[in-house]
């Protein structure tokens, strides 16, 4: 079995600054959330309900929103922390 095509990332530049926010052990699980999740498609990933579009990405306390904007791309919107994610 082959894994899937890496997908390529393009970061908002709200969400570079919410990375830039927390501390760096966070930070750091955090992206290895994402790139576990970019090179294997595994991680938990659900669709937002309206009002907010697109989809997120579970990474501990953290949530990452993203959206897809082609088979091999996405954007990361946002990087929240649980209690402020969805307000």
């Amino acid at each position: 079995m082959t894994p899937p095509e890496r997908i390529a990332v393009v970061w908002s530049t709200e969400a570079r600054a919410d990375l830039r926010a927390v501390d760096r052990e966070t930070a750091m699980q955090v992206l290895h959330c994402v790139d576990r999740y970019l090179a294997s498609r595994t991680g938990d990933v659900k669709k937002v309900k309206a009002p907010l579009t697109g989809f997120r990405l579970r990474c501990g306390d953290y949530r990452v929103f993203f959206d897809l904007k082609d088979a091999n791309t996405i954007q990361i919107t946002t990087v929240r922390h649980r209690r402020e994610a969805y307000r």
